[in-house]
């Protein structure tokens, strides 16, 4: 695509790699905002920067938030003694959109997946094992996505908890096998939160 200028051509490859723009629509978007009053660019431009340079990460859950602990880990309403497993931020929002769980989260920051090489200490699991070894933790909740490699992660954080007296379960098979939950309806996945099923058991049904 032949563009006249270098600068808007250096814009339009920057907005071609956000993950569904291609170079037509990166175009559009560029030109859109070029339209727009300056000041309106200036506060897009502030904003991503902000995002980019000051977002944190919650100690406690690994979710991102604007603070050292999120505002569902420091909610003393939300219950301490069950923890939904997720692969990422973007679980924890779907999973809240339903407005049925009221225990806390850890985010993992992904699956394991040997082929792309991401194993076990890539992720956050040893943080979510200390939890449990405080004794102050009574339910594991595990809420990947039904794939392989979510399924394998399951399995291998189920096995480190084999030696402590937890309960372990898992989301309800009313998710479709292979299904991410960010693309999951807000209903299907409250009512397979509220009818989780003992870890071991969907082992067996695997």
């Amino acid at each position: 695509m032949e563009l006249p200028s270098k600068l808007l051509e250096n814009a339009v490859n920057e907005i071609a790699q956000l993950p569904g723009i291609g170079k037509r629509t990166a175009l559009r978007l560029a030109l859109h905002l070029l339209r727009q009053p300056l000041e309106q660019t200036s506060t897009l431009t502030q904003a991503l920067d902000a995002l980019r340079n000051e977002i944190q990460y919650c100690e406690e859950c690994h979710t991102i938030s604007d603070t050292s602990i999120c505002s569902i880990c420091s909610n003393a309403k939300r219950d301490k003694t069950i923890i939904c497993v997720v692969e990422d931020v973007r679980d924890v929002m779907a999973i809240e959109a339903t407005g049925l769980y009221k225990g806390i989260y850890h985010v993992l920051g992904g699956k394991i997946n040997p082929i792309e090489g991401i194993g076990p200490t890539q992720l956050n699991i040893k943080s979510l094992l200390d939890k449990v070894k405080t004794n102050t933790v009574n339910e594991i909740i595990f809420a990947l996505s039904s794939t392989m490699e979510g399924d394998t992660t399951n399995f291998y954080i189920f096995k480190q908890l084999k030696e402590f007296n937890i309960v372990t379960s898992t989301i309800a098979r009313g998710i479709g096998i292979g299904d991410e939950l960010e693309y999951t309806d807000e209903v299907t996945l409250g009512r397979s939160l509220m009818h989780r099923i003992p870890f071991e058991q969907s082992i067996r049904q695997l």
